[in-house]
């Protein structure tokens, strides 16, 4: 019983860190929030980013009220994984430190999931336009162009994707 309690609410809340964490990276990239896809992430978040806004306002290009509220979520997931496990809750250094950890894990995985679906839907429907390859390409490609630069096509195969998922994953193993 108590694992299908810490399964849901372990759940629940990657959900919502995952969607608030994808609001502000799809803010950094500059994505088209008219797309149907974006839109949804706007309106999934809303009702947590909206009160936040009124005391939190921008800095620049830099919205302040996802950006804590990535860090607040991050902060009680970890603190409801102790809770629920039945320890104590860490001290706050440590707390934040777990809580960092979560962030940059989870925006690394974010990033290998959305790389490996745009290169998926490259291979599978090339040039055929849609809401998803709209939101990846946007979300994608100041990623992959860089490595573009550097390491171009061989024989009409971008390989970005690939060099890109490797130092992804080489970065989650580091920080494992």
């Amino acid at each position: 019983m108590m694992s299908a309690l810490i399964f849901v609410v372990e759940a629940i809340l990657s959900l919502v860190f995952y969607v608030v964490l994808l609001r502000l990276l799809l803010q950094w990239a500059r994505a088209d929030f008219r797309n149907p896809l974006a839109g949804a992430v706007v309106r999934l978040t809303n009702w947590l980013i909206l009160p936040l806004r009124r005391v939190l306002p921008p800095i620049g290009r830099i919205d302040t009220a996802t950006v804590v509220a990535v860090i607040a979520i991050a902060f009680i997931e970890v603190g409801a994984r102790y809770v629920l496990r039945g320890y104590s809750t860490p001290e706050f250094i440590d707390w934040a430190r777990l809580a960092l950890l979560e962030i940059v894990r989870t925006f690394l995985s974010t990033y290998f999931y959305a790389i490996f679906a745009y290169a998926l839907l490259s291979l599978i429907a090339p040039g055929v336009p849609s809401p998803v390859q709209s939101l990846l390409t946007s979300l994608c490609e100041p990623i992959l162009r860089p490595i573009r630069r550097r390491i171009p096509a061989i024989g009409g195969l971008d390989l970005s994707p690939l060099w890109a998922g490797i130092a992804i994953q080489a970065l989650l193993i580091l920080l494992h």
